[in-house]
């Protein structure tokens, strides 16, 4: 606990100055600068679980701004994925991605659902262990990302063929921090928690994690970091690609087919 406490006051003290700060300023416009690809044109064969253009994510509903099931990214981030997936195809693997680039205006949606603190909804599968009023101050949700830079990916490791789709089973989804056969069905190899698992057990190093499950996750990592990519320590998901295309600006246009169409 001594050796987490740093990380978390320093992700504390980050989130609070980020609550602070004014909005982030969203570069607007229907289409995406043309540094930015589709995936699928890049490497069609990295799977894509688009959660935020589903229901099957930690709000419940679609998220502002995802029109189309797609992973869009710059053009350096989506060709060093390329080369990641080739490394893993030949070790047996594959990597699917859960959110691309993202929209301002679905970062705002977000902050809209965890100051809406009568809707709990999800808290069973994503927050079990959080109070929601905890979600900003523990760094969980922000008023800026990353991830609308267009660099940053969240993803996992799959066996390639398998199609287990998130929301594909009766079965009801149970806590994201417990074992996998008891979380919402994913194709994804045992990581530990499921996708968005508001939880310190998402921690990519949590000591708690151990045998498979944390050599599945150094497994990503490495592969990852081999090819420039660098990890979030409190999301095993999460990495962003450096340098980054556009380190400064907060780019809006949606999450459509027609943002990046020819490209």
């Amino acid at each position: 606990m001594k050796l987490r406490t740093p990380l978390l006051l320093a992700a504390g003290a980050a989130l609070t100055l980020g609550c602070l700060a004014p909005p982030a300023q969203a570069a607007p416009g229907a289409r995406a600068p043309g540094d930015f690809v589709a995936l699928r044109s890049v490497d069609p064969s990295i799977v894509q679980d688009m959660r935020y253009a589903t229901e099957v994510n930690f709000t419940g509903r679609r998220i502002d701004g995802y029109r189309d099931p797609l992973c869009i990214l710059t053009r350096p981030a989506a060709e060093a994925l390329h080369r990641a997936q080739q490394r893993l195809l030949r070790q047996g693997y594959a990597l699917k991605v859960y959110d691309c680039y993202r929209p301002q205006r679905a970062v705002d949606h977000f902050s809209r659902w965890a100051k809406d603190l009568g809707d709990e909804r999800t808290k069973a599968e994503f927050y079990p262990r959080v109070a929601k009023d905890r979600l900003f101050a523990d760094g969980y949700i922000a008023q800026k990302s990353g991830h609308s830079r267009g660099s940053t990916v969240d993803l996992t490791i799959v066996r390639p063929g398998s199609s287990t789709a998130a929301g594909g089973s009766a079965r009801p989804a149970g806590p994201c921090h417990a074992p996998q056969d008891e979380r919402r069905p994913d194709d994804s190899v045992d990581m530990g928690t499921g996708f968005d698992c508001f939880d310190t057990l998402a921690h990519t190093d949590d000591p708690r994690v151990q045998g498979v499950q944390r050599t599945n996750r150094q497994l990503l990592k490495g592969t990852l970091a081999a090819e420039g990519f660098v990890n979030l320590p409190e999301e095993w998901w999460h990495f962003t690609y450096r340098p980054e295309a556009h380190p400064d600006t907060y780019f809006d246009f949606p999450v459509a087919y027609r943002s990046v169409r020819g490209r």
